[in-house]
C-alpha cells in the first residue's frame, strides 16, 4: 500500500474535541505510550467515520495495524457515544410552543448471513435505521441508536420514546408521512393532494415550509 496526504472536511476544533475526551480516557485508566497521539487516534477515528475508508486502509496511511486501527476506533466511537446528550438531555430548554423535527435515515451495511431484518424495503439497500431529532433550520439535536434498516419508522420512534418524550413536554413535531398516526403532538403532512379541500392543501404547504430535511 502507498498512504497519501488528504484533507478531512472537519473543523479543527472538533478533531480538538475528540482529542481531548480521549486524553481523559487515557488519564483516567493510567494508560501506557501508545503508538498515536490523542489527536491522531482523533483524526483517524473521525476520517473513518466521515470517509468510511476501510481499518486497513487507515491503518497503513496512521502507521498502524488493521487490529490496532479497530481498537483506536471502537474505544472512541464509544467516547462520543456516553458524550452524546440523551433525548432527555436533548429537549432541555424546549417546551410549549416549540417544535422540532424527527426524520429516520438509513446507514447503509454490508450483508450478512441473517440479513432479512437489515433489509429496507424502501431504499432497497440493507442498513440500520436512525432517527434524528432536528431544530427547524435542520440543527441534529439528538440521534437514535441503530435498530435494524426493516424498522419501519414510527415504530423506531416510538421504540425509542420520542413521541412521548416531545408528549410530556408539549413540544410539536413535525414529521413526514411514515409517521402518520404517531397521534400525540407529532404533525404530518395529509395524503392524497388533488382530493384536498384548500385548506388542507394550505396546511401540507406549510409544513413543508417549515420542515426542512434534516442532515443525514
Amino acid at each position: 500500500m502507498v498512504s497519501y496526504p488528504a484533507m478531512l472536511d472537519v473543523p479543527h476544533e472538533l478533531v480538538e474535541h475528540v482529542s481531548w475526551l480521549i486524553y481523559a480516557r487515557r488519564r483516567e485508566l493510567h494508560s501506557r505510550w501508545r503508538r498515536l497521539s490523542c489527536f491522531k487516534q482523533a483524526l483517524l477515528t473521525l476520517a473513518h467515520l466521515r470517509k468510511n475508508e476501510t481499518l486497513a486502509q487507515l491503518g497503513a496511511g496512521f502507521g498502524v495495524s488493521q487490529a490496532t486501527a479497530w481498537r483506536y476506533v471502537d474505544e472512541t466511537v464509544e467516547l462520543l457515544a456516553a458524550w452524546a446528550p440523551g433525548l432527555r438531555e436533548a429537549l432541555v430548554g424546549l417546551g410549549e410552543g416549540d417544535f422540532v423535527i424527527v426524520d429516520g435515515t438509513l446507514i447503509p451495511t454490508d450483508r450478512i448471513a441473517a440479513d432479512e431484518p437489515y433489509y429496507s424495503q424502501k431504499h432497497r439497500k440493507h442498513g440500520m435505521n436512525v432517527q434524528v431529532l432536528a431544530t427547524p433550520d435542520g440543527t441534529p439535536l439528538w440521534f437514535s441508536r441503530a435498530l435494524p434498516g426493516r424498522t419501519h419508522d414510527l415504530t423506531a420512534a416510538r421504540a425509542h420514546g420520542i413521541v412521548q418524550a416531545c408528549l410530556t413536554r408539549q413540544i410539536l413535531v413535525l414529521a413526514d408521512r411514515a409517521y402518520q398516526g404517531a397521534g400525540a403532538t407529532v404533525r404530518t403532512p395529509y395524503y392524497r393532494h388533488d382530493e384536498l379541500p384548500e385548506h388542507y392543501k394550505q396546511y401540507n404547504r406549510d409544513h413543508a415550509r417549515l420542515s426542512p430535511n434534516p442532515p443525514t
